[in-house]
Protein backbone atom coordinates (compact mmCIF):
# COMPACT_ATOMS: atom_id res chain seq x y z
CA UNK A 1 0.00 0.00 0.00
CA UNK A 2 1.72 3.24 -0.98
CA UNK A 3 -0.66 6.00 -0.66
CA UNK A 4 -4.28 6.38 0.69
CA UNK A 5 -7.28 8.63 -0.35
CA UNK A 6 -8.98 11.22 2.29
CA UNK A 7 -11.17 8.92 4.63
CA UNK A 8 -9.51 5.65 3.77
CA UNK A 9 -9.47 4.03 6.67
CA UNK A 10 -9.27 0.52 6.38
CA UNK A 11 -5.71 0.31 5.52
CA UNK A 12 -2.42 1.44 6.85
CA UNK A 13 0.42 2.70 4.28
CA UNK A 14 3.41 0.08 3.74
CA UNK A 15 0.65 -2.88 3.95
CA UNK A 16 0.90 -5.82 1.74
CA UNK A 17 -1.96 -6.03 -0.10
CA UNK A 18 -3.74 -7.31 -3.34
CA UNK A 19 -6.95 -5.92 -5.06
CA UNK A 20 -9.00 -6.52 -7.45
CA UNK A 21 -8.89 -3.18 -9.96
CA UNK A 22 -11.56 -2.05 -12.09
CA UNK A 23 -8.86 -2.18 -15.11
CA UNK A 24 -5.79 -0.30 -15.68
CA UNK A 25 -3.56 -3.49 -14.00
CA UNK A 26 -1.06 -3.53 -15.90
CA UNK A 27 0.84 -0.48 -14.22
CA UNK A 28 3.42 0.12 -11.52
CA UNK A 29 0.59 1.64 -9.28
CA UNK A 30 -3.38 1.05 -9.47
CA UNK A 31 -6.23 2.70 -7.39
CA UNK A 32 -8.36 0.90 -5.67
CA UNK A 33 -11.60 1.30 -3.46
CA UNK A 34 -10.08 0.16 0.33
CA UNK A 35 -13.10 -2.44 0.52
CA UNK A 36 -12.25 -4.27 -2.71
CA UNK A 37 -7.82 -5.18 -1.04
CA UNK A 38 -7.09 -8.19 0.73
CA UNK A 39 -4.23 -8.77 2.71
CA UNK A 40 -1.35 -11.34 1.18
CA UNK A 41 -2.07 -14.58 2.58
CA UNK A 42 0.54 -15.57 5.23
CA UNK A 43 3.51 -16.61 3.57
CA UNK A 44 2.56 -15.64 -0.12
CA UNK A 45 4.72 -13.35 -2.48
CA UNK A 46 3.37 -10.62 -3.99
CA UNK A 47 3.65 -12.11 -7.35
CA UNK A 48 1.67 -15.05 -6.05
CA UNK A 49 -1.04 -12.76 -4.56
CA UNK A 50 -1.26 -11.14 -7.63
CA UNK A 51 -3.09 -14.24 -9.51
CA UNK A 52 -5.45 -14.08 -6.62
CA UNK A 53 -8.12 -11.64 -7.14
CA UNK A 54 -9.30 -11.62 -10.47
CA UNK A 55 -9.70 -15.75 -10.56
CA UNK A 56 -11.26 -15.79 -6.67
CA UNK A 57 -13.59 -13.11 -6.67
CA UNK A 58 -14.99 -14.86 -9.98
CA UNK A 59 -15.18 -18.37 -8.97
CA UNK A 60 -16.83 -17.50 -4.89
CA UNK A 61 -19.19 -15.28 -6.39
CA UNK A 62 -20.25 -17.87 -9.42
CA UNK A 63 -19.92 -21.39 -8.06
CA UNK A 64 -20.66 -20.99 -4.34
CA UNK A 65 -22.72 -17.55 -4.48
CA UNK A 66 -24.45 -17.92 -7.82
CA UNK A 67 -24.35 -21.89 -8.49
CA UNK A 68 -25.02 -22.34 -4.41
CA UNK A 69 -22.54 -25.51 -4.89
CA UNK A 70 -22.47 -27.26 -1.43
CA UNK A 71 -20.58 -29.91 0.12
CA UNK A 72 -21.19 -33.72 -1.15
CA UNK A 73 -22.55 -32.01 -4.60
CA UNK A 74 -21.28 -32.72 -8.13
CA UNK A 75 -19.43 -29.84 -9.97
CA UNK A 76 -18.48 -29.61 -13.80
CA UNK A 77 -15.88 -26.97 -14.86
CA UNK A 78 -14.82 -26.17 -18.15
CA UNK A 79 -12.11 -25.05 -18.78
CA UNK A 80 -10.20 -26.67 -15.96
CA UNK A 81 -6.60 -26.05 -16.57
CA UNK A 82 -7.53 -22.08 -17.16
CA UNK A 83 -6.90 -19.76 -14.64
CA UNK A 84 -10.46 -19.64 -13.23
CA UNK A 85 -10.58 -23.69 -13.56
CA UNK A 86 -7.60 -24.01 -11.80
CA UNK A 87 -8.95 -21.73 -9.04
CA UNK A 88 -12.74 -23.91 -9.23
CA UNK A 89 -11.10 -27.46 -8.82
CA UNK A 90 -9.04 -26.22 -5.51
CA UNK A 91 -12.00 -24.45 -4.01
CA UNK A 92 -14.89 -26.92 -4.54
CA UNK A 93 -12.58 -30.16 -3.69
CA UNK A 94 -11.77 -28.01 -0.46
CA UNK A 95 -15.49 -27.48 0.09
CA UNK A 96 -16.19 -31.27 -0.13
CA UNK A 97 -17.54 -31.36 -3.55
CA UNK A 98 -16.76 -34.51 -6.30
CA UNK A 99 -15.15 -32.14 -8.88
CA UNK A 100 -15.16 -33.12 -12.88
CA UNK A 101 -12.98 -31.16 -14.94
CA UNK A 102 -12.92 -30.77 -18.90
CA UNK A 103 -9.78 -29.38 -20.79
CA UNK A 104 -8.52 -29.97 -24.24
CA UNK A 105 -4.74 -32.43 -23.25
CA UNK A 106 -3.95 -35.19 -21.64
CA UNK A 107 -1.23 -33.19 -19.84
CA UNK A 108 -4.17 -30.58 -18.88
CA UNK A 109 -6.28 -33.21 -17.24
CA UNK A 110 -3.60 -34.77 -15.67
CA UNK A 111 -2.94 -31.21 -13.97
CA UNK A 112 -6.65 -31.37 -13.21
CA UNK A 113 -6.44 -34.34 -11.10
CA UNK A 114 -3.16 -33.46 -9.39
CA UNK A 115 -5.07 -30.00 -8.05
CA UNK A 116 -8.33 -32.45 -6.77
CA UNK A 117 -10.49 -32.80 -9.17
CA UNK A 118 -11.92 -36.31 -9.08
CA UNK A 119 -12.44 -36.77 -12.93
CA UNK A 120 -10.94 -34.79 -15.85
CA UNK A 121 -12.32 -35.24 -19.40
CA UNK A 122 -9.89 -34.22 -22.48
CA UNK A 123 -13.18 -32.67 -24.65
CA UNK A 124 -11.16 -33.78 -27.72
CA UNK A 125 -11.47 -37.67 -27.82
CA UNK A 126 -14.35 -37.97 -25.44
CA UNK A 127 -17.91 -36.69 -24.76
CA UNK A 128 -18.03 -35.06 -21.84
CA UNK A 129 -21.86 -34.98 -21.33
CA UNK A 130 -21.47 -39.26 -21.23
CA UNK A 131 -18.50 -39.12 -19.25
CA UNK A 132 -20.48 -36.74 -16.53
CA UNK A 133 -23.28 -39.23 -16.37
CA UNK A 134 -20.99 -42.21 -16.25
CA UNK A 135 -18.95 -40.49 -13.37
CA UNK A 136 -22.17 -40.01 -11.20
CA UNK A 137 -24.14 -42.96 -12.25
CA UNK A 138 -26.36 -40.99 -14.24
CA UNK A 139 -27.31 -38.62 -12.17
CA UNK A 140 -25.40 -35.38 -13.47
CA UNK A 141 -23.68 -32.26 -12.42
CA UNK A 142 -25.61 -30.53 -9.84
CA UNK A 143 -23.35 -26.89 -10.53
CA UNK A 144 -21.87 -26.43 -14.08
CA UNK A 145 -19.21 -23.34 -14.56
CA UNK A 146 -19.12 -22.69 -18.25
CA UNK A 147 -16.84 -20.36 -19.89
CA UNK A 148 -17.71 -21.79 -23.36
CA UNK A 149 -21.18 -21.63 -24.41
CA UNK A 150 -21.96 -22.04 -27.70
CA UNK A 151 -23.25 -25.51 -28.38
CA UNK A 152 -22.07 -26.43 -25.01
CA UNK A 153 -25.40 -24.62 -23.72
CA UNK A 154 -27.55 -27.55 -24.48
CA UNK A 155 -24.60 -29.99 -23.67
CA UNK A 156 -24.81 -28.51 -20.49
CA UNK A 157 -28.49 -28.96 -20.22
CA UNK A 158 -27.98 -32.51 -20.71
CA UNK A 159 -24.90 -33.00 -18.34
CA UNK A 160 -26.75 -31.27 -15.40
CA UNK A 161 -28.74 -33.17 -12.67
CA UNK A 162 -32.17 -32.55 -11.86
CA UNK A 163 -32.27 -29.10 -9.95
CA UNK A 164 -29.22 -28.41 -11.63
CA UNK A 165 -27.53 -24.76 -11.93
CA UNK A 166 -25.82 -24.00 -15.12
CA UNK A 167 -23.45 -20.71 -14.61
CA UNK A 168 -22.65 -18.58 -17.17
CA UNK A 169 -19.07 -16.74 -17.53
CA UNK A 170 -18.15 -16.24 -21.13
CA UNK A 171 -18.94 -17.43 -24.44
CA UNK A 172 -15.59 -18.17 -25.88
CA UNK A 173 -17.47 -20.74 -28.11
CA UNK A 174 -20.40 -17.96 -29.39
CA UNK A 175 -22.63 -16.01 -27.57
CA UNK A 176 -26.17 -17.11 -29.44
CA UNK A 177 -26.91 -20.97 -28.84
CA UNK A 178 -29.36 -23.34 -29.71
CA UNK A 179 -30.92 -25.72 -27.08
CA UNK A 180 -33.72 -28.39 -25.79
CA UNK A 181 -35.37 -25.66 -23.72
CA UNK A 182 -38.04 -28.70 -22.43
CA UNK A 183 -34.38 -29.99 -20.90
CA UNK A 184 -35.23 -27.19 -19.00
CA UNK A 185 -38.38 -27.41 -17.65
CA UNK A 186 -38.17 -30.98 -17.29
CA UNK A 187 -35.02 -30.83 -14.99
CA UNK A 188 -36.38 -27.48 -13.18
CA UNK A 189 -32.45 -26.28 -14.33
CA UNK A 190 -31.15 -22.81 -13.11
CA UNK A 191 -29.41 -21.32 -16.21
CA UNK A 192 -27.70 -17.84 -14.68
CA UNK A 193 -24.67 -15.45 -15.52
CA UNK A 194 -22.58 -13.09 -14.49
CA UNK A 195 -19.99 -10.32 -15.59
CA UNK A 196 -17.95 -9.07 -12.71
CA UNK A 197 -16.41 -5.70 -13.90
CA UNK A 198 -19.50 -3.37 -14.09
CA UNK A 199 -20.78 -4.56 -10.22
CA UNK A 200 -20.35 -2.11 -8.35
CA UNK A 201 -17.55 -1.10 -5.68
CA UNK A 202 -19.78 -2.28 -2.54
CA UNK A 203 -20.97 -5.26 -4.35
CA UNK A 204 -17.22 -6.42 -4.67
CA UNK A 205 -16.24 -5.62 -1.18
CA UNK A 206 -19.11 -8.17 0.02
CA UNK A 207 -17.07 -10.70 -1.84
CA UNK A 208 -13.85 -9.73 -1.01
CA UNK A 209 -15.38 -9.91 2.90
CA UNK A 210 -16.57 -13.68 2.37
CA UNK A 211 -12.93 -14.60 0.55
CA UNK A 212 -11.39 -13.21 3.80
CA UNK A 213 -13.53 -14.78 5.90
CA UNK A 214 -13.74 -18.26 4.46
CA UNK A 215 -11.05 -18.51 1.82
CA UNK A 216 -7.78 -16.57 3.07
CA UNK A 217 -7.34 -19.09 5.88
CA UNK A 218 -7.67 -22.29 3.78
CA UNK A 219 -4.33 -19.66 1.38
CA UNK A 220 -2.84 -18.84 4.58
CA UNK A 221 -2.51 -23.23 5.18
CA UNK A 222 -1.66 -23.68 1.78
CA UNK A 223 -4.44 -25.91 1.25
CA UNK A 224 -5.11 -24.06 -1.91
CA UNK A 225 -3.41 -21.51 -4.24
CA UNK A 226 -2.75 -19.77 -7.67
CA UNK A 227 -1.37 -21.96 -10.17
CA UNK A 228 1.94 -20.29 -11.97
CA UNK A 229 1.87 -20.93 -15.58
CA UNK A 230 4.58 -18.26 -16.10
CA UNK A 231 5.71 -14.99 -15.13
CA UNK A 232 6.79 -12.11 -17.08
CA UNK A 233 8.25 -8.71 -16.63
CA UNK A 234 5.68 -5.85 -16.87
CA UNK A 235 7.95 -4.89 -19.71
CA UNK A 236 7.44 -7.73 -21.67
CA UNK A 237 3.86 -7.81 -21.37
CA UNK A 238 3.95 -9.16 -24.99
CA UNK A 239 5.45 -11.58 -24.27
CA UNK A 240 2.79 -12.76 -21.84
CA UNK A 241 -0.28 -12.43 -24.34
CA UNK A 242 1.88 -14.29 -26.72
CA UNK A 243 1.67 -17.07 -24.46
CA UNK A 244 -1.87 -16.64 -24.02
CA UNK A 245 -2.34 -17.08 -27.22
CA UNK A 246 -0.67 -20.37 -27.85
CA UNK A 247 -3.48 -21.97 -25.82
CA UNK A 248 -0.91 -24.12 -23.77
CA UNK A 249 -0.81 -22.18 -20.61
CA UNK A 250 -2.01 -23.99 -17.24
CA UNK A 251 -3.17 -21.81 -14.47
CA UNK A 252 -2.13 -18.10 -14.41
CA UNK A 253 -0.24 -15.96 -16.71
CA UNK A 254 1.81 -13.07 -14.39
CA UNK A 255 3.37 -9.50 -14.63
CA UNK A 256 5.98 -8.61 -12.74
CA UNK A 257 6.38 -5.08 -11.88
CA UNK A 258 9.30 -5.72 -9.65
Amino acid sequence: MAALGAGAKLWRIGDAVCALTPGGGYAEYARVHETNALPLPAGFTYTEAAALPETFFTVWHNVFERGALKAGETLLVHGGSSGIGTTAIQLASAFGAYVIATAGSDEKCAACLRLGADRAINYRNEDFVEAVKDATGGKGADVILDMVGGEYVGRNYSAAAVDGRIVQIATQGGAVASADFSKLMVKRLTHTGSTLRPRTTEFKGQIAAALEAQVWPLLAARRVAPVMDMIFPLKEAWRAHERMEEGEHIGKIVLDVG
